[in-house]
């Protein structure tokens, strides 16, 4: 790898600054390939094998150790004496390019000031190593002008409304647009700008926008962020096409392109936001005044350039005349400024932040519900396990295909089932019940340990509940190991099912027939072969593949026969995300993970998560059976447990 100017000490100069950069900012997952006249050894960046582009690395996946500093004796050869042996103070800073326009960029880089606001500071320092690979020379600007790349992912931002993301967010800065040529500076600002607008779409395109522990405790997505190298990296070797790179970091399941189809059909008829445009500093421009920000204006509202008339020479395209003082006076009274037609401090700072049209309440649905598929993988598997929580129904997906679907009893309000995905590895028949610490005490202490046995797990006293028909965990469970300790398991208590409203679990998922769902996720096990295993012991039955499952909470889909419907608020974060999108106003409605805070009182809790305690509180009594009191259940079971009922399950 070459630097692209400079020879001799030089050269390895360059290439030293360069791999300080790449080691500095934590370039993981390379290839490695030994530099041209040198002894250092550089990491290229990862391969998608799917389209050959760079990506990020799997933060799942072990990290390969950083590339070593080479050893003395493989140090380019010297004429100068040898200088001291190195030490650990960290890789050298980077020198400023002796080219000017590179130089504005080192420049730009080292200013305090942010390239974006809500760019990430480990963003900025990716930026910057890609920036240093190349010697600092702009990526997006040629002659003056955005290159093909630029122009492709430019339009792409100015579209991010089709995606339910705000193009406002990712601003595009202005180049060649002044009466003026660009100074160095302003080139290298633009240049790095739309460098933030690229890495911050791709970031908000997988999830970035919202945190999810802002919204509950309990939605704990493995959201995979892609680093703004790697995004960097992809945009600029992909030429025209540029545009599909950056749109293929949003979702593509059929479940988000179906709601963005419904968004677009929504929006049909009504103008989107304007486009931002941020004017450098100048005096208050009046008519007949000439400024070299008009053109900019004159860009913004759509006004041809100036060129002569009769009574006008050409050349005038920065003259401040009526045509554009007039679409200033209507951009003014459509923001409630005073609707003068004088370029004042407030209109410049409103032509920054045009205003986005109010969603409906029709419309803000849609948009939750699109940032909830940024939560999950961006490929489900061919195979795997989907339960929509608020929907209480669990499908099994083979190779692409819907295999079954069954219902499903899902967390109270008060102790919701966790949103995440995990991997399925094994399932156990005929399995025995622990009995938690939180409810423990309350056993021991009420006395009511019929049927338990005295354990001792690592230290510590435990009760069990062996295998059999009353266990509370029924004939099966299935395992995917997660930091929630849930899982699907069976339960004795058939009659919960014929609920409507199948909130009834401490967050475990209940699942109906469930011998039926193991022959759908065994492929070496039928419902026969399984039964025949009650009653004989515990037995643990490993999957030959790890199997995906993902605990979503959708409240608007389009269903497969293309209907649009919407669910029921069950755990009430609607409001929480329409408040973290902007789509709705801050309120006392953000929900806030059990555990993170006391339990507070029933009238506290916001009036959507109240009403959906109540629903499921009434279809809990209308559909328990009417046993003796001695009759064991699930240990959530309503009416079933006669003591206190309080378990992770």
């Amino acid at each position: 790898m070459r630097a692209a100017s400079g020879a001799g000490t030089g050269v390895a100069r360059t290439l030293s600054v360069a791999l300080a950069a790449l080691l500095a900012f934590g370039h993981a997952a390379r290839a490695e390939e030994p530099a041209a006249e040198s002894g250092i050894v550089i990491r290229k960046a990862a391969v998608d094998p799917a389209d050959g582009a760079a990506v990020s690395p799997n933060p799942n996946e072990a990290t390969p150790p950083a590339a070593e500093a080479p050893a003395p004796s493989e140090a380019p050869a010297s004429s100068e004496s040898p200088a001291p042996a190195p030490t650990a103070e960290g890789p050298p800073i980077p020198v400023a390019p002796s080219e000017p326009l590179p130089a504005a960029v080192y420049a730009r880089l080292n200013d305090s000031a942010p390239l974006l606001q809500r760019l990430t500071g480990k963003d900025r320092e990716a930026i910057q190593s890609v920036y240093a690979l190349g010697n600092f020379k702009p990526i997006w600007v040629e002659k003056g002008a955005f290159n093909a790349a630029a122009n492709a992912a430019i339009a792409r931002l100015r579209a991010a409304g089709e995606d339910g993301l705000d193009p406002n967010a990712y601003p595009v800065p202005a180049v060649g647009k002044l009466s003026r040529p660009d100074t160095d500076a302003e080139i290298a600002d633009a240049d790095l700008k739309l460098s933030a607008s690229f890495a911050l779409y791709a970031r908000d395109a997988r999830g970035g926008r919202v945190n999810p522990a802002a919204i509950s405790k309990l939605i704990t997505p493995s959201l995979d962020l892609p680093s703004a190298d790697a995004v960097l990296t992809r945009l600029a070797a992909a030429g025209t096409q540029a545009g599909e790179v950056l749109q293929s970091y949003n979702p593509r399941q059929p479940g988000y392109l179906a709601l963005k189809e419904r968004l677009a059909a929504l929006r049909v008829g009504r103008t989107q936001g304007a486009p931002s445009v941020k004017l450098p500093d100048g005096p208050v421009l009046k008519l007949g005044m000439s400024d070299p920000r008009v053109p900019l204006l004159r860009s913004r509202f759509g006004l041809e350039a100036r060129a002569g008339s009769l009574n006008s020479a050409p050349g005038e395209a920065d003259a401040y005349d009526r045509a554009v003082a007039d679409a200033v006076k209507d951009f003014q009274r459509s923001r409630g400024l005073p609707a003068n037609g004088t370029l004042t401090r407030a209109t410049v700072a409103a032509l920054a932040n045009p205003s986005v049209p109010k969603a409906s309440a029709s419309e803000a649905d849609i948009l939750v519900n699109m940032e909830r598929w940024r939560w999950l993988p961006s490929e489900l598997g061919p195979d795997y396990v989907f339960v929509n929580v608020p929907e209480f129904k669990l499908k099994v997906f083979r190779r692409g295909s819907l295999r079954d679907e069954t219902r499903v009893i899902v967390g109270k309000p008060t102790s919701p089932t966790p949103i995440f995905s995990g991997m399925m590895e094994y399932a156990v028949v005929n399995p025995s019940w622990y009995v938690p610490p939180s409810i423990l005490k309350q056993m021991l202490a009420s006395g009511r340990t019929a049927g338990f046995e005295v354990v001792r797990r690592g230290g510590t006293i435990s009760l069990r509940q062996p295998p059999g028909e009353r266990n509370a965990l029924g004939f099966i469970k299935f395992m995917f190991p997660n930091q929630h300790a849930v899982y699907l398991h069976d339960t004795p208590n058939r009659s919960l099912f014929s609920a409507s409203t199948r909130a009834f679990s401490h967050g475990c998922v209940r699942v109906d027939d469930p011998f039926r769902f193991a022959d759908a996720v065994l492929p070496s096990w039928t419902q026969e072969r399984l039964k025949k295993l009650i009653g004989k012991g515990e037995r643990t039955l490993r999957l030959p593949e790890k199997l995906p499952v993902h605990l979503a909470y959708f409240t608007a889909e389009v269903d497969s026969l293309g209907s649009y419907r919407t669910l029921s608020d069950l755990y009430g974060y609607d409001g929480p995300m329409k408040v973290a999108l902007g789509l709705a106003a801050r309120s006392d409605a953000v929900a806030k993970g059990p555990a993170a805070t006391k339990p507070k009182a029933a009238d506290a809790r916001p009036a959507s998560r109240r009403a959906a305690a109540r629903e499921a509180a009434r279809s809990e009594r209308r559909a328990a059976p009417r046993r003796a009191p001695d009759m064991f259940g699930e240990p959530d079971g309503g009416q079933v447990y006669a003591y206190p009922q309080r378990s992770f399950w």
